[in-house]
């Protein structure tokens, strides 16, 4: 058995593109419509990929608390910054044992997502 993706319910499918493509640097990947209500996008890099859907009318949380999902990064604290000065809500940086540092960031549908620097490969 392997892990295929982590599907994420919409609101705004271009938001949702958008960020999963210029923030966490995922590539868009299959994109198209099973119903002329639904659209599901693929956007991945190696074995990780995330599948956004979007169905007209749906009603969604406002936000997912108690889930999360995480990926790597080289410079938490660069990342960080860059969010920050674009106008994100971002979290403080936490670093729960010397090798490791990440930060919290919401996405456009209130999925929480976390950036996970490893300070061993620093």
């Amino acid at each position: 058995m392997s892990y295929l993706w982590t599907t994420i319910h919409v609101k705004n499918i271009e938001a949702s593109i958008k960020f999963y493509q210029e923030i966490v640097g995922l590539e868009l990947r299959r994109r198209f419509s099973p119903s002329p209500s639904t659209e599901l996008v693929f956007l991945g890099v190696g074995e990780t990929e995330i599948e956004l859907m979007y169905n007209e009318g749906e009603q969604l949380p406002g936000n997912y608390e108690g889930f999360s999902i995480g990926f790597s990064t080289e410079d938490a604290n660069k990342l960080r910054e860059s969010l920050i000065a674009s106008g994100a809500t971002v979290t403080g940086m936490i670093s729960p044992n010397p090798n490791l540092q990440f930060f919290m960031v919401k996405d456009p549908n209130g999925v929480n997502v976390q950036f996970v620097e490893d300070m061993r490969k620093a």
